[in-house]
């Protein structure tokens, strides 16, 4: 009993050190019925999400046409109009030639298969010390064998499988693109009339959530907007020095390069390899494959060390570990989208911590 009481004390400690303001109540309220929300309807509330989200990273462009004397109308009409634009060269351009580059893939896949064991075959010729005839051997008889067949036939069953499977989240993808755009419309439209709405739901009293909201405005909004530029920039630089260079799939790996700026640290050195499995199936081992490996570390490094400087202004300040640690999380939870979303959704929980009020009582200071 005595230590049941014990514990009861401290519990009721902790709730009058954390809780004892009428905002941390509400926040974590909020936060809870945010979780589960998005836990159970998440799926449901993505077309609205990506919404939300579409049109506040638009917002920007509108402020600054209406600070030029544009009325709040035009200024909107013309900023969807360039979101429309840009959508339909996705959809029409870009996206056709994706899947056609991925097909192509998928087909040279054998051939593929073939060069790897001619390459294998000439190691034992070309560095007799490193790589001896018995143990390329190996190596070439388990590709070639029943086994490795049967390996490729169950994947290639299996994406068959998939492929029908999908079906219906292709045409949930196809309602998308028209879904999504109609309700960034609105929300651009009716964005002054939500924000009041929202206000009349808040407490008048909310200065903690004020000062979480400016602090994750300045950094979410900033990081949202940057990432979205890094990912055209990179991602068309790509395209463009990898056509130069004469590599095949350059729009594949394009998009893959540009979306694997998403995860700093770990996602330039993940694309390393296909963009050196790319190459050396091309060319084989020879100088191409250096200048294009060269051109993407050239890329990477500007990319570091000149484009996320001038694109971040306010740094997220947050370790490696923690952005590690939260793009592994929110990603496994979300997919992409929490991969996306992660060092946003860490810097959060960051402001959160920082700003969440304590009873100074508990703190030691009633006896300074």
């Amino acid at each position: 009993m005595k230590n049941m009481s014990m514990s009861i004390q401290v519990f009721r400690k902790l709730m009058h050190r954390y809780f004892h303001d009428e905002e941390a109540v509400i926040l974590a309220l909020l936060i809870v019925t945010s979780a589960i929300t998005l836990y159970f309807f998440g799926n449901i509330l993505a077309p609205i999400l990506a919404a939300f989200i579409i049109a506040y990273v638009l917002t920007p462009l509108v402020d600054k046409l209406i600070a030029l004397k544009v009325s709040y109308a035009l200024a909107n009409a013309l900023v969807y109009m360039l979101f429309l634009g840009f959508l339909m060269l996705f959809i029409l351009v870009l996206a056709p030639l994706i899947v056609k580059q991925t097909t192509n893939f998928l087909s040279e896949a054998p051939n593929m298969i073939r060069d790897v064991i001619i390459m294998l075959q000439y190691l034992p010729l070309k560095y007799p010390d490193l790589f001896s005839e018995a143990m390329v051997k190996n190596w070439t008889d388990y590709i070639t064998s029943s086994s490795a067949g049967e390996a490729v036939a169950s994947w290639a069953g299996q994406l068959i499988q998939v492929s029908v499977q999908s079906v219906p989240n292709i045409l949930a993808v196809a309602v998308y693109f028209v879904i999504v755009p109609v309700l960034v419309f609105f929300v651009m439209k009716d964005r002054r009339l939500l924000k009041s709405q929202l206000e009349s739901m808040l407490p008048k009293r909310r200065s903690l959530l004020n000062q979480i909201g400016n602090e994750m405005n300045e950094q979410i909004a900033n990081y949202i907007r940057g990432k979205v530029l890094e990912i055209f920039i990179v991602g068309i630089t790509a395209f463009v020095l990898f056509s130069f260079l004469g590599l095949k799939y350059t729009a594949l790996l394009a998009v893959i390069i540009g979306l694997s700026v998403l995860v700093p640290y770990v996602g330039a050195i993940s694309v390393t390899l296909p963009v050196f499995l790319v190459a050396l199936f091309q060319w084989g081992i020879g100088s191409e494959v250096i200048y294009v490996l060269i051109a993407y570390m050239i890329l990477q490094i500007l990319d570091g060390n000149v484009l996320v400087p001038m694109i971040f202004s306010e740094a997220v300040n947050l370790s490696a570990t923690a952005i590690v640690v939260a793009v592994l999380f929110f990603g496994g939870l979300w997919g992409f989208w929490g991969v996306f979303f992660a060092i946003p959704l860490a810097t959060l929980f960051k402001a959160i911590i920082n700003a969440w009020p304590k009873h100074p009582e508990l703190d030691g200071t009633e006896n300074e």
